[in-house]
């Protein structure tokens, strides 16, 4: 069996979006000079995305909330372990930008986005979700793959509440726009057995990211994609040690 036939197997995809419900968004409004002299350019924060004050303790499809200090929220079937698992596939990242991201950017840079521009985003911003997947786990010894068989582990991703905080104005290269944070991106990601299509794992994991420790940058589409990069490299180190660890484990 093909991997990409469990596309009609496990639950739509859209139905991700719902989890953006699970979080609170909230947003300040911070300003910086520019280097030409002009008055301070506004620039609105990232929302901050937290969790709610307590989880339930299983979800409604049976998988058991546990404990994690590197993510914010793991959800495990009983009994599940990576063990089994030394290869992976990937299905395509959805992604999915903040509510009101768009009209936040009209508002606060005057920089108008189009559709296709968000379409073209999505399209960059899930090649390099997979990018840096496939890189750190292919790193830890684990092979990516499209058959479905006992060894092999399906990654369901999606980033949701998407919010880039200081885009480059492309329209007007010379436009200088600063932030203190490059944005924010919440990991959505379920983990399958190929074979059985049961879902093992499912996480949920708020993150900022930011390149500038806090200080006022001038941020450019390269800069961006190094945050992101960053955070989507730490959850890809995440999984890839405690895949390690499961095979460790005697």
């Amino acid at each position: 069996m093909r991997i990409q036939t469990m596309s009609r197997i496990v639950p739509a995809l859209f139905a991700v979006a719902s989890v953006i419900g699970v979080f609170a968004i909230t947003s300040c409004a911070s300003t910086a000079p520019t280097s030409s002299g002009s008055p301070a350019s506004t620039s609105k924060a990232a929302p901050v995305s937290s969790p709610v004050a307590s989880s339930p303790a299983a979800s409604s499809d049976g998988l058991r909330l546990v404990k994690n200090s590197a993510l914010a929220r793991v959800y495990v079937k009983p009994g599940a372990s990576l063990k089994p698992y030394t290869k992976f596939a990937i299905l395509n990242c959805l992604v999915s930008f903040a509510p009101n991201w768009r009209e936040d950017m009209q508002t606060n840079f005057n920089i108008p986005i189009t559709q296709d521009q968000v379409k073209q985003t999505e399209s960059q911003i899930a090649a390099e979700f997979k990018k840096v997947f496939v890189t750190q786990l292919e790193q830890g010894g684990f092979a990516m793959v499209d058959d479905a068989a006992p060894s092999v582990l399906v990654l369901r991703p999606a980033l949701i509440n998407v919010y880039i905080a200081a885009p480059q104005n492309m329209s007007d290269p010379e436009e200088q726009t600063f932030s203190a944070t490059t944005g924010q991106l919440t990991l959505y990601l379920e983990l399958y057995d190929s074979v059985t299509n049961q879902l093992l794992a499912r996480v949920i994991d708020p993150e900022s990211a930011s390149a500038s420790d806090g200080l006022f940058t001038w941020q450019t589409r390269a800069g961006n994609i190094t945050a992101a990069d960053e955070v989507m490299t730490k959850w890809a180190d995440t999984l890839r040690h405690y895949m390690e660890a499961a095979h460790d484990a005697q």
